[in-house]
């Protein structure tokens, strides 16, 4: 329930900051094309806030918080007094026109360029692509090397984080190969001994990625480096199934019903395929053996399904030093920084819109309101400077998305007012009117898929 009310809190901030910055794009354009602004709301429905300027503009916050408005004057939807005709957006000459509407997406991308500026200038902390195993009959299989390695390039474009390599994997969907540029090294004393570049052409015939199941780089056959982890207990939860039991800080783990443990993700599988089942453990206490009952407590996951847990988290490593990095930089370089990622993710997410129509890429990858929700709930999770990331990241696809020629978005109103631009002449009222039946149906369409994707009913 916490984690439900974390995640839809963190949502309407992050919504009410893209709304607001996407609505007054509009309305900041509108005003230098002295068009009369009735209403700027954030939300719909219930008015809970309003404050009215001296222009006699409403400025309002609503109930629902899942969208917002500008209410300009306009002739095509309500009487228009003679002497404010000159203030109403249909007067106004189709560029002006142009540019109000495209003043929303714009507000939108730079929005995203000063999100990741200020994340980008707070700092945060990330880890090196280190790969310390690629599988079998992979696509990366190509890669000979024996020793860890260091991805540095995809496509001769630098990556320095994991962030980054995974948004250049995900761009390869639908491609038949791409260049993969690799370090290797060995670390030695806090050191990393670096060795000459080398580039692989990976093919990506055989590829199958199913997001749901792993992720991008897990499904083209490269293990990241993790942290070795051990078979004891470092710390047990307070009233958890592991204390219950009896399990203390420092029992090492031999065997679970009689099943010898090679490793934690072995043990973590059993325990989650056995809630509220009784598990004789095996573990090993001050140089002897002892055999302690463990019930697994039951929770349900994402996909609806019960899983057990236990409450226990294992001895870890530390994470190396060398392995870390830390993207925090001056105030021009985070600018810049922040120019070339707002534009990196615009080509993303064009070219995954284009994917998505030619099936390239599958619907199922689409994700809704749930799916946002939670996204906003882990990056705010993490700090200001991730949540900064996440905004940015929700802010270009918003104004991407709305520059789709859908009659319903600013996208179509663009569409029509540039046949309207090279033919001298608006279109009619009853193409337009037909062209936003079927652009709302095509909307809610892929709003449909999303949310069913959100519930995993695709």
């Amino acid at each position: 329930m916490l984690d439900f009310i974390w995640n839809t809190a963190s949502f309407i901030i992050a919504l009410s900051i893209l709304v607001a910055i996407h609505e007054y794009g509009h309305f900041w354009v509108a005003r230098r094309c002295n068009v009369k602004v009735h209403r700027f709301s954030i939300g719909f429905g219930k008015v809970l806030f309003k404050k009215v300027d001296k222009q006699g503009t409403e400025f309002v916050i609503a109930a629902i918080p899942l969208g917002g408005y500008v209410k300009m004057l306009d002739g095509r939807v309500e009487e228009v007094p003679e002497e404010l005709s000159e203030f109403a957006f249909d007067k106004k000459t189709v560029w002006q026109r142009i540019a109000i509407v495209a003043a929303g997406p714009i507000a939108n991308f730079l929005l995203a360029i000063v999100a990741f500026f200020l994340m980008y200038t707070i700092g945060v902390n990330s880890a090196k692509p280190i790969i310390s195993d690629v599988a079998e009959n992979s696509p990366a299989s190509v890669i000979s090397e024996q020793k860890k390695f260091q991805i540095t390039a995809v496509n001769g474009q630098d990556v320095n984080d994991w962030e980054a390599l995974n948004l250049m994997l995900v761009a390869q969907i639908g491609e038949s190969n791409f260049d993969l540029s690799i370090t290797p090294f060995m670390s030695t004393n806090s050191q990393i001994v670096n060795e000459p570049s080398q580039t692989y052409t990976v093919s990506l015939d055989n590829w199958k990625f199913d997001p749901k199941k792993e992720s991008v780089i897990r499904s083209l056959g490269f293990v990241p480096y993790s942290p070795k982890v051990y078979l004891v207990a470092d710390s047990v939860a307070d009233d958890s199934a592991s204390q219950r039991s009896g399990l203390t800080v420092g029992d090492k783990l031999i065997s679970i019903d009689g099943i010898k443990l090679n490793d934690w993700q072995q043990f973590v599988k059993i325990i989650q395929k056995n809630a509220n089942n009784p598990l004789q453990l095996t573990i090993e206490r001050n140089s002897s053996n002892k055999v302690l009952t463990l019930v697994p407590d039951s929770r349900e996951v994402s996909d609806g399904q019960i899983q057990g847990y236990i409450g226990l988290a294992p001895k870890v490593d530390v994470y190396p030093d060398e392995f870390r990095v830390s993207l925090k930089y001056g105030l021009v370089e985070a600018f810049t920084k922040g120019l070339d990622k707002t534009w990196q993710l615009t080509e993303l997410t064009f070219s995954t819109l284009i994917k998505l129509v030619t099936g390239d890429l599958s619907v199922k990858n689409l994700s809704g309101p749930v799916g946002i929700a939670k996204g906003a709930g882990m990056s705010a999770d993490y700090g200001v400077a991730y949540f900064l990331g996440f905004i940015a990241l929700i802010s270009v696809n918003l104004g991407i998305m709305n520059l789709i020629p859908l009659p319903v978005l600013d996208g179509g109103h663009l569409m029509y007012y540039f046949i309207e631009a090279i033919t001298g002449k608006p279109v009619s009222e009853k193409i337009q009117e037909v062209g936003f039946k079927i652009g709302a149906a095509v909307l809610m369409t892929f709003m449909s898929i999303a949310i069913l994707n959100d519930f995993n009913l695709l």
